[in-house]
């Protein structure tokens, strides 16, 4: 499929069931200077988005394809018809997976929240050239997910199964070096595997990048982690499910240099 019919349906899918106005998607495709051809040329584009999903989507025919890519005064909207959107199936799990584990249900949140991060195949939008308006659906989806994971690692820290995402956090870490909620976490999944000086040293770039990059010092919360790591406060090994977890289930600042300029 050709970059702007893509984007275009890039963007139907992201407000899949809403209209999305011919304004936004002219912005998207053209940003702030379409051209006088672009309303034919978006026309074009759906008639070519159609044919593609009568096929895709195994349709009878291209009335039917017109009854999924919907035409709307004033824009058009995407309708599943019944099928169901791996988008819309991620946001199911997560919140049940969320609730779940503010439950204490653990067992069952860890399986929903690894079943709806398994619905992701890479970044959000990887193959499609994305303009202003899926530039900012991008980050909002980026940021459903790296919720997940927060909780999906919190679900397997509180069921003592520390070692299992002991390579995500390292990951994260790196690539999240302002979040203090994945930091937090490696530090005590560190920590449960015999890795204290290792544990340590997590605080200390978080704590290095913080000060040097913004100006800040750890949160409170973390502070009072990297202290009890110092001194392997018995209280980080209980069993799962048992005493005062608190260290990693309050949540932490989430700091970055642009929010700083908002």
């Amino acid at each position: 499929m050709a970059p702007k019919p893509r984007k275009l349906l890039a963007l139907l899918l992201a407000h899949g069931g809403q209209i999305v106005p011919l304004s936004a998607l002219m912005a998207e495709l053209w940003g702030s200077e379409p051209p006088v051809s672009a309303m034919t040329t978006l026309q074009t584009y759906v008639l070519q988005l159609r044919k593609a999903l009568v096929t895709a989507l195994d349709l009878a025919d291209h009335t039917t394809a017109k009854e999924v890519l919907v035409t709307r005064a004033g824009g058009y909207l995407f309708q599943a018809g019944g099928r169901t959107l791996d988008l819309e199936v991620f946001q199911t799990l997560t919140t049940r997976g969320r609730h779940l584990l503010a439950e204490g249900r653990e067992h069952e949140a860890a399986s929903v929240l690894d079943r709806a991060l398994t619905l992701w195949r890479g970044p959000a939008f990887a193959d499609v050239n994305v303009g202003r308006l899926l530039e900012a659906e991008r980050a909002r989806l980026e940021e459903c997910r790296l919720a997940a994971v927060e909780h999906r690692v919190e679900a397997y820290l509180r069921l003592g199964r520390h070692h299992e995402v002991l390579g995500d956090l390292a990951a994260l870490s790196i690539s999240h070096p302002y979040h203090e909620s994945l930091q937090a976490q490696y530090m005590l999944a560190l920590y449960r595997a015999g890795r204290r000086p290792i544990a340590l040293d997590v605080y200390r770039r978080m704590r290095t990048t913080l000060v040097d990059e913004i100006g800040l010092e750890p949160s409170p919360r973390v502070r009072a982690l990297q202290q009890a790591i110092l001194v392997s406060d018995p209280t980080l090994d209980q069993a799962p499910g048992h005493g005062d977890l608190s260290l990693y289930q309050v949540p932490g600042r989430t700091t970055t240099p642009a929010a700083l300029h908002a």
